[in-house]
């Protein structure tokens, strides 16, 4: 039901006021308090006009500069139409928490609707309306550098972990003023181009984007985010911003998405180069018709939409529409009633960067990291072990990861500072920059550890080289980093490695040369404190991997939910013999750190399961219930993964697909019994004509700990009872 007020508005206000509203500027269109027609406004040829009716703006922040810059555009504002704040706020405003890939590993919604409900506290603060997160994009390839803003290669795992984002950045709607704006991205399958090259062409068939991309956006929707952004790339053979078969029919029909929908930084304009439009008139004319209702910096809309409107009244009633949306999400915000949205610096102050919130990071980022190696019980770390320090990401603030926008790395603690803390013989000795090495540095590095007990390599990559626009192909550790491990493991010292990343890499070598192996990806804030307690054992690396680890760039894409081929390796001696079967000639099939996997200072084991019942029906979920055992003599905390694989079907299925999974803590030699439980409409496939449904017949139940150990029992599914 539209309101009254915004019926009102819609009638009063001009054509050129309503393609206003669909028009997005960036931060710097809005310098001072006067505003002088130079700069970006001269190089986008548009007028003062465009600047005060534009309905939105990205990259501005701050509480006493959103209320002096809204306060400037009102004041120029016929109707009084507030602007809104958008921003780019994906794993934390201030208090940064693990980049979402993490936060994905973690295997705990809870942890990630946490991160978001503190980054939309500490945003809203600061005069921010709306993010521009969840990222739900499913990602296999880790060339591509924005796996690290995705949260797994799994839907079911990718749909868990954005809803969770949703409900954390918006709460329970109405939105109050301590939460902001979902926008959901980018729609649709973005993240899996050709060859990991960003912006690259997607090309997969639409029964496999429905079957394994489509989930997780309508998760996020199902959550009732407000807002989706279109994605680069093109999809189906048309670039997506442009495609009415994606908008129109599959978000807006089949979805039922009803909110507002906007481009990505240029996107309609860059329609021109993708050859489907010969120019921003016309690029203009098929994004309006496509249903994005704003146009984020190409401008096409402001300069081409008036006149277009006057000649076509189709498109002076999508102008329409798409305005409505618009005015409807702002008066959603509150922002009719307070354009200021409760600022104030006291508030901001108070909300931000607090003991709490830090704490909050600091947990999260614990639950995230991964024990990928742990020979001989090399960790936990004695507190009074003598430690060499090493590594070119040992003693920095740069762990905050790619889109930590108002982070600050000069004021992060380092790794090395928060080990001070809790191991009391340090020696810290980086041996090598990320890129380059100095032989007099390496060899300082090398005397030091040959003094120390133990030695801890804190390998990686700065911020910079994962996140948008950091394509690779080469996904090793940098030639100077691995040469210092070589050199540390001829010591014959234990040798703990540390990697700090942004997307899976290659880590055979670092695999063979450690003895120890902890992936924290990027930490965040609070990443060195909680490095230091896994190390030390006060907290159990419990992480899992949320994306395939391959043993070399040449498997990739890999990933654990894979189809069978017509010719699969079975896994017996025989298979070595027999040269025709999908596999390689120079590596195993196999990755070299599988989905789901993860070690714990703990021993699990999983000593009894049953299904209950054996045949599922529409009335009946399949319901697993097993009985956990911690063997070990340390606390530990694992994640009990339960998959599932359709023995015939129409279309191929999956080899096995996560259906459920529980993240338990258990004291050492404590036994508990749990529950998973998969409803009936969740075993649903998509059939040839790309229709959803549940097959009854036989199937398969796994459970374990990771996707490549399980156990399996059978069971059925009937369709009636």
């Amino acid at each position: 039901m539209i309101s009254k007020n915004i019926q009102d508005l819609m009638k009063q206000m001009t054509i050129e006021e309503k393609i206003g509203q669909l028009l997005q500027l960036s931060a710097d269109f809005f310098q001072g308090d006067n505003v002088a027609i130079t700069g970006p406004l001269k190089e986008a040829h548009l007028g003062e006009a465009a600047l005060y009716s534009a309905g939105s703006v990205l990259g501005i922040s701050g509480a006493k500069t959103v209320r002096q810059v809204q306060n400037n555009y009102l004041k120029h504002s016929r109707l009084g139409i507030p602007l809104l704040f958008m921003a780019d706020v994906v794993h934390g405003y201030k208090t940064i928490f693990p980049i979402p890939l993490a936060l994905g590993a973690s295997f705990d919604p809870q942890v990630m609707k946490t991160a978001s409900t503190i980054a939309a506290k500490e945003s809203a603060a600061g005069g921010i309306h709306i993010t521009f997160a969840p990222m739900v994009d499913l990602v296999r390839d880790p060339r591509w550098g924005r796996v690290m803003e995705s949260t797994s290669e799994d839907p079911y795992l990718n749909s868990v972990m954005a809803k969770a984002a949703v409900n954390g950045f918006q709460g329970t709607l109405p939105l109050d003023q301590e939460h902001i704006a979902a926008c959901v991205k980018h729609f649709a399958a973005y993240g899996a181009p050709e060859a990991g090259r960003e912006y690259n062409t997607v090309d997969i068939s639409e029964w496999r984007f429905r079957e394994q991309y489509l989930p997780a956006y309508a998760a996020a929707i199902e959550a009732q985010a407000l807002l989706v952004m279109t994605s680069f790339n093109t999809l189906f053979g048309v670039p997506a911003t442009v495609n009415q078969h994606l908008m129109r029919d599959i978000l807006r029909n089949e979805l039922q998405f009803h909110g507002v929908l906007i481009s990505d930084w240029d996107a309609i304009g860059e329609i021109i180069h993708h050859g489907v439009a010969g120019d921003l008139q016309h690029a203009a004319d098929l994004a309006l018709k496509a249903g994005v209702d704003i146009d984020m910096m190409s401008f096409a809309y402001a300069k081409y939409l008036t006149k277009a409107a006057v000649l076509d009244t189709q498109i002076e009633q999508l102008i329409n529409e798409s305005a409505q949306r618009i005015l409807i999400l702002k008066e959603q915000l509150g922002l009719f009633n307070d354009p200021y949205r409760g600022l104030s610096d006291k508030r901001e102050t108070e909300v931000t960067l607090t003991s709490k919130n830090l704490a909050a990071a600091q947990a999260a980022a614990e639950q995230s990291m991964v024990l990928l190696k742990n020979n001989h019980h090399t960790l936990p770390l004695n507190s009074a072990t003598a430690i060499s320090l090493v590594g070119p990401a040992a003693d920095t603030g740069d762990i905050l990861g790619s889109w930590s926008w108002q982070g600050d790395p000069e004021k992060t603690e380092t790794i090395a500072a928060a080990l001070a803390k809790q191991f009391s013989n340090l020696t810290v000795t980086p041996g090598t920059q990320y890129h380059h090495l100095q032989l007099s540095k390496l060899d300082d590095a090398v005397n030091a550890s040959r003094q120390q007990e133990a030695i801890i390599a804190v390998l990686g990559l700065p911020a910079s080289e994962s996140g948008e626009a950091t394509s690779v192909t080469d996904i090793k550790l940098p030639t100077e980093q691995l040469m210092l491990l070589r050199r540390l493991a001829k010591l014959n010292k234990p040798l703990i490695t540390i990697v700090i990343t942004g997307r899976p890499l290659d880590l055979t070598e670092v695999d063979a040369l450690s003895d120890a192996v902890l992936l924290a990806w990027f930490p965040g804030s609070r990443g060195g404190a909680a490095i230091a307690n896994v190390l030390s054992g006060k907290v159990d690396p419990s992480g899992r991997l949320p994306m395939t680890f391959p043993r070399n760039v040449g498997q990739v894409p890999i990933y654990y939910n894979a189809y069978n081929t017509g010719r699969p390796i079975a896994g017996t001696p025989a298979d070595d013999e027999n040269k025709y079967l999908s596999k390689y000639i120079d590596s195993a099939n196999s990755p070299l750190y599988p989905f789901g996997f993860g070690l714990s200072y703990g021993d699990f084991t999983i000593s009894d399961w049953t299904l209950s019942p054996q045949s599922v029906s529409p009335d009946q979920p399949l319901m697993v219930q097993a009985t956990i055992h911690n063997a070990g003599n340390h606390a530990g905390t694992t994640v009990v993964q339960l998959y599932t694989h359709q023995t015939i079907g129409e279309t191929v299925q999956p080899v096995k697909q996560l259906q459920a999974f529980k993240k338990i803590s258990l004291a050492a030699d404590q036994t508990q019994t749990i529950t998973l439980t998969v409803p009936y409409d969740q075993l649903s496939t998509i059939h040839a004509d790309l229709h959803r449904a549940t097959d009854q017949g036989n199937y398969t139940a796994m459970l374990g700990f990771d996707s490549a150990h399980t156990a399996s029992q059978p069971f059925t599914v009937v369709t009636h009872q």
